[in-house]
């Protein structure tokens, strides 16, 4: 990718980093001529010694394809003089809207309770954004608390496509299991997979909203095996009269059958209601196969009884909290 056409990054004032990831910096920042608050993203180019990385042209793509009120809008790309310059040294941004707090840094606030209007609002809007993306053939592949973006008037927007993929054609290539943060990372690609499809952001969606019921991750796992060893304590161990094909996954005969756990999905969230455990149920199963689409989910009865789900507009507004903000906080509040 040319940077010749690229506007200066010096057409935005610096103000605070409000993230931080193994892509590099987000900064918040300000417009110099429109004043507008936006987002900069900072590209990594440390290992990249033949251009732009490959990962950052695939996110621009995607990003560029994709126009709904749930997912972040890319809105142009900025470099420092240096690249501009073809210097090795200089940084390429992308450019993003300003959005105010991440879940993750919203569920960490002290006292933090999310209510249960509150609860359906935010999941409606990831499974409205997980749909859009799933029905363009988009798979986002990290979705996590931290990736789940909301600004000041209640809009939850998908951000961070760097891991995703377009599936228009995944039946016929292989794709990386190395994908997906763990806590959040579906028994398929554990267990080896390379050939998936939605299903594997559906569960991901269903670690986040029984996090939200809990009020906690549910599946902390430190390593692959404590992940799996988590998952079949709370899910059950696979059987194949369940799920025929996961003898046939690559890593399956060194976890699958050593020991034997019963599902207990209902029992640990028994104070819930009948919808909502027949929802956790739904995205937490463990064949893929089998577990519940984004538009069905959006279709399930606890989005239909009440409460009903509250308005964006009618949700708290809350001082900025991105999880690398609040972080930081509790690093000062301990010292």
């Amino acid at each position: 990718m040319r940077s010749g056409c690229s506007r200066s990054v010096e057409n935005y004032e610096k103000m605070e980093q409000i993230g931080e990831g193994t892509y590099g910096q987000v900064f918040m920042a300000r417009s110099n001529t429109t004043g507008e608050i936006v987002a900069l993203k900072k590209v990594r180019m440390d290992n990249e010694k033949e251009g732009f990385p490959i990962t950052a042209i695939r996110e621009i793509k995607i990003l560029k394809s994709l126009d709904h009120k749930n997912v972040i809008k890319l809105k142009e790309i900025v470099t420092s003089k240096a690249h501009a310059l073809n210097q090795n040294k200089g940084s390429i941004y992308m450019v993003f809207e300003y959005m105010d707090h991440d879940l993750t840094g919203l569920a960490d606030r002290p006292g933090m309770k999310f209510s249960e209007p509150q609860i359906k609002c935010y999941m409606k809007q990831l499974l409205t954004g997980l749909y859009y993306c799933h029905r363009n053939n988009i798979l986002h592949r990290d979705i996590k608390g931290s990736n789940l973006l909301i600004d000041n008037n209640g809009i939850l927007k998908l951000a961070d496509f760097g891991l995703a993929r377009s599936c228009a054609s995944e039946s016929s290539k292989t794709l990386t299991n190395r994908v997906i943060t763990l806590w959040y990372r579906p028994p398929e690609l554990l267990l080896g997979t390379q050939f998936y499809g939605p299903a594997v952001d559906m569960w991901s969606a269903g670690c986040i909203f029984a996090e939200l019921l809990l009020g906690k991750p549910i599946l902390p796992g430190k390593n692959e095996l404590e992940q799996l060893d988590l998952m079949f304590k709370l899910c059950g161990s696979p059987v194949p009269v369940d799920w025929p094909e996961v003898e046939l996954l690559p890593w399956a005969s060194s976890f699958v059958g050593k020991k034997r756990f019963p599902r207990r999905v209902q029992d640990v969230f028994r104070r819930f209601s009948r919808s909502a455990r027949s929802l956790v149920e739904s995205f937490l199963t463990l064949n893929p196969t089998h577990r519940i689409s984004a538009r069905d989910a959006l279709d399930s009865d606890y989005f239909w009884e009440e409460p009903i789900p509250c308005s964006p507009q009618d949700l708290p507004k809350y001082e900025p909290s991105h999880e690398f903000q609040t972080r930081k906080r509790r690093q000062v509040w301990l010292c």
